[in-house]
């Protein structure tokens, strides 16, 4: 096979149909979408529920008319078909073998396993689930067209806070588009910067209306939003699983718009009390602080400063006083240890014993004090106590 040798289209198709037949029988599940007769031949259209596929089934042994109840569109069945590949148009669809309709006991059966999957992936730990903002910049709303879902939140909303900005996104919230849409408007609310939160929100209905809400392509993709998603699903008694998945659960659209704004007029309320006791409580400081100083102003230190320097100086007078009476006295004692070593000194001075009519000879020539007189020459000096003496030495006496 090439460019220069191609193989018929019919070629082609009997290879796809040779592969097609070597599937065999197979079990599928989905929602029937659409049913059309012609004659004995029914025609189903089965799609499936979380991705936009769809699927051409063909019974022409009656077993779809024969279910009962009947079928009907929006129906969850599974069915045993065998894959059947058409040569002449090329299309693909399954010929039914069994038909089988999800009772609701099984229903409930299947959303208790993916109740426990999720939960034991930890979708619903409370500490994933973020802080819905205070005051939010602009809020995403994904509602049916039209809705009195989109009506409550928008009403409750505006009513607490005039001037919130949402961008509304209206899809389809039951049967098989349900999904896809509600998926594709989160991803593309997530990805705007100036959404701050989300809001999911649909009125009552029945369990099987309900069942997008609990489908895990849409529990996964809200578990995955980077911004904080608001499940607002309208219906008490059974509670989706994206109740569980979702940051934070409103029983009621209505309770959804009070719960994501705050109360414009309680917020006022609220900060005219604060600014009350935050005045009345600077008030009580500042008549305390100005207590305390009237106070500190009457102590006499204040009142009359200059008690302290008084004080203080005739501290510093008595202290000179004391220190002048003590150097005084100690002068004195000085003093007279001064006159009584002067007097030893005087006594032992070799004057006395001057003034008392002694002198001293000593030898003119050497200075040399005379105590023998063989030691004496020609001339003497005698020191008396009033001047002195030069005398010759005309003759010796020897003792």
């Amino acid at each position: 096979m090439s460019a220069e040798n191609p193989w018929p289209l019919r070629v082609i198709s009997k290879k796809i149909g040779d592969w097609v037949a070597r599937l065999g029988e197979v079990w599928t599940e989905g929602q029937i979408t659409q049913i059309n007769r012609r004659g004995r031949v029914v025609y189903l259209t089965l799609r499936d529920p979380s991705a936009e596929v769809s699927m051409r089934v063909v019974d022409f042994s009656g077993t779809a008319a024969a279910a009962d109840p009947p079928l009907r569109d929006g129906a969850q069945v599974i069915v045993r078909a065998k894959a059947q590949w058409w040569d002449k148009n090329g299309t693909l669809s399954l010929h039914l073998r069994e038909i089988r309709q999800v009772g609701l006991g099984e229903l409930l059966a299947r959303l208790e396993r993916l109740k426990r999957l999720l939960a034991a992936e930890g979708l619903f730990a409370a500490e994933r689930k973020r802080a819905l903002p205070f005051l939010p910049y602009r809020i995403g709303l994904i509602c049916g067209r039209e809705s009195d879902a989109m009506r409550d939140v928008l009403k409750n909303a505006r009513s607490r806070l005039p001037s919130v900005d949402f961008e509304v996104r209206q899809v389809a919230v039951q049967g098989t588009k349900a999904v896809p849409e509600v998926c594709a408007a989160l991803a593309e609310l997530d990805a705007d910067p100036d959404i701050e939160v989300v809001v999911i929100a649909r009125g009552g209905g029945s369990m099987e209306d309900l069942l997008p809400f609990s489908d895990e392509t849409l529990c996964r993709a809200v578990a995955d939003a980077a911004t904080p998603v608001v499940s607002a699903i309208g219906h008490e008694p059974d509670t989706p699983l994206l109740d569980y998945v979702a940051d934070w659960r409103a029983s009621t659209p209505t309770e959804a718009g009070k719960k994501i704004v705050p109360d414009l007029a309680e917020e006022q309320r609220g900060l005219n009390i604060s600014r009350t006791r935050l005045r009345q409580a600077v008030n009580a400081i500042l008549t305390r602080e100005s207590d305390r100083l009237a106070a500190m102003r009457a102590r006499p230190v204040l009142a009359r400063p200059e008690t302290m320097l008084e004080s203080r100086a005739e501290a510093v007078e008595n202290l000179t006083h004391r220190m002048r009476t003590r150097v005084r006295a100690r002068l004195e004692r000085s003093t007279d240890e001064l006159e009584h070593l002067r007097a030893r000194l005087r006594t032992l001075s070799p004057k006395s014993t001057l003034d008392r009519g002694y002198s001293i000879v000593t030898d003119a020539a050497s200075g040399e004090i005379l105590r023998d007189a063989s030691d004496a020459g020609e001339r003497i000096r005698v020191r008396l106590a009033a001047g002195g003496l030069t005398a010759a030495v005309t003759e010796k006496e020897e003792d």
